[in-house]
């Protein structure tokens, strides 16, 4: 059976093993997917405390830097796991971890070396040649789209051989459940309920979202708007907006945090997701709207456009454009909500459900046994079939 260490090398120096478990539940899902998909899973992940324990089929090892440093990787502990994992695969958490991925590489030069990206950025122009330099060890670089790898490969980050693939970064547990129980519970009203879920940031641009709510009212004088968000600098700025229009003032509700718990009961008990986001690495929120089966009104952006099919479910406007958003917003509702929550939730299940992120992942991680990166004397790295 194939055996992939899944590596986080990201410390976070406020949690212990235990809160990591509960709150980076995307670390959790991403080793559950592929043990479900026949893969043996080993999660490494850099934390103040060392411990290791199974939970539902995956081992996980905690693993503490040594005194005066930031990182796992030059640890007596981290050598000492990958010594007794045996690994066939390492897996990569985000893409600017290069000196940690260079040592990893000269700890295990067997070891084929596949990175995913989470939301990367194309670093500046100084720190481009070390980006490049520990990238150079990767059989395989995921993106949740191809098009969000293309900026990395103008910049010339990635060698001609290093194979480039397609998977949503995360899945979702969430799932349908019975609307008119969930409006009871949550108190969601409207005709149609639109739901925002997302921070009140000028990224995901709530204002032209609230332009375009109060562009559509005029056709659907049903509508609310239920926007649960985290952080929110533009908060007085939205709360300004819907104070001075009468179209938005008393159907627009502002809910603030909510549990991820209760963020599946919200989404089962709308009509419709809205979201304004101009730029996002994947899209947690829009996964987990798919997954309940919630039609999606998002803007047309490459991560938007993979996670929808380019639109086959739901609609896509152009960032920043209301007048787009109003219109996107009236076709989607036009539609009749139960047939069109089946064609969500069955795309979830085609194209982003464990089962189908599970099954892209472990195609990736043999490609990169079969694409093995090694290194040689001169400081570019040559690239062999293993």
């Amino acid at each position: 059976m194939l055996h992939v260490a899944q590596i986080s090398f990201f410390l976070d120096p406020n949690r212990d093993p235990a809160r990591i478990l509960q709150d980076w539940w995307p670390l959790v899902d991403a080793a559950e997917m592929v043990a479900q998909a026949g893969v043996s899973v080993s999660v490494v992940q850099a934390c103040q405390q060392s411990q290791s324990l199974t939970r539902q089929g995956v081992s996980y090892h905690f693993v503490a830097p040594e005194r005066g440093s930031a990182s796992i990787v030059r640890s007596g502990a981290f050598a000492a796991v990958l010594r007794d994992l045996k690994a066939d695969v390492f897996h990569i958490h985000g893409l600017g971890f290069g000196a940690d991925m260079l040592a990893l590489a000269k700890l295990a030069p067997d070891t084929p070396i596949f990175v995913q990206d989470h939301a990367g950025h194309v670093p500046r122009p100084w720190r481009r040649h070390a980006f490049r330099r520990g990238l150079s060890v990767a059989a395989g670089i995921s993106f949740c789209t191809l098009e969000q790898a293309q900026p990395f490969v103008r910049a010339g980050l990635f060698r001609q051989q290093t194979a480039l693939c397609e998977i949503p970064e995360c899945s979702s547990r969430f799932t349908p459940g019975d609307r008119h129980a969930a409006r009871a519970a949550t108190g969601v009203h409207g005709d149609p309920a639109v739901l925002w879920v997302g921070h009140l940031n000028s990224n995901k641009d709530p204002l032209t979202v609230l332009a375009g709510v109060a562009a559509a009212v005029q056709r659907l004088p049903g509508l609310q708007l239920w926007c649960c968000f985290g952080s929110a600098p533009l908060l007085s700025d939205v709360q300004a907006r819907i104070d001075v229009d009468p179209l938005l003032r008393g159907r627009v509700h502002l809910l603030g945090k909510a549990s991820h718990g209760n963020v599946e009961q919200l989404m089962r008990a709308a009509d419709l997701f809205v979201l304004g986001s101009r730029k996002e690495g994947s899209g947690c929120a829009l996964i987990e709207a798919l997954a309940c089966g919630l039609p999606p009104v998002v803007t047309d952006i490459p991560s938007f456009r993979a996670l929808t099919g380019g639109g086959k479910v739901g609609a896509l406007w152009p960032c920043g454009d209301a007048e787009q958003m109003c219109k996107a917003l009236l076709s989607v509702a036009a539609h009749p909500r139960e047939a069109m929550g089946q064609a969500v939730r069955a795309h979830f299940d085609a194209e982003v459900s464990f089962h189908a992120v599970g099954r892209k992942m472990v195609a990736a991680y043999e490609g990169s046994l079969r694409l093995k990166v090694v290194s040689t004397a001169d400081p570019q790295l040559s690239c062999v079939s293993k």
